[in-house]
């Protein structure tokens, strides 16, 4: 007979200094056959190095559990706050910090 255990509660301590969180609005990610790192930093206007915050070290599989769960999470958001927008110059090299062209500044050829 296969009996099913209950789940387990886990109680998770958040400290005082964890519970002030840090701000990101940039990740490096990596990966080797045993696990995902993900850097966390923040790129800020006028400053060409950026620090790293956070490193976050997982397995393949939580990686993807986190991906799932992460996934999940946005579904959930913009159900109750609307679609995230986003900007497609953010992926162009400029973090979310970037100076919008004027119009009279684009060149017609």
């Amino acid at each position: 007979m296969n009996q099913q255990q209950p789940p387990q509660q886990i109680n998770i301590e958040l400290g005082e200094k964890e519970a002030e969180g840090n701000y990101s609005n940039f990740a490096i990610i990596s990966h080797s056959p045993a696990e995902f790192i993900i850097d966390f930093t923040r790129v800020l206007p006028g400053i060409p190095k950026a620090k790293v915050h956070s490193r976050i070290i997982m397995t393949p599989q939580h990686a993807k559990m986190f991906l799932s769960a992460l996934k999940e999470n946005i579904e959930r958001f913009e159900k109750q706050f609307g679609e995230i927008n986003m900007n497609p110059q953010l992926n162009q090299g400029g973090f979310g910090f970037q100076i919008p062209n004027k119009p009279e500044d684009k060149k017609i050829n």
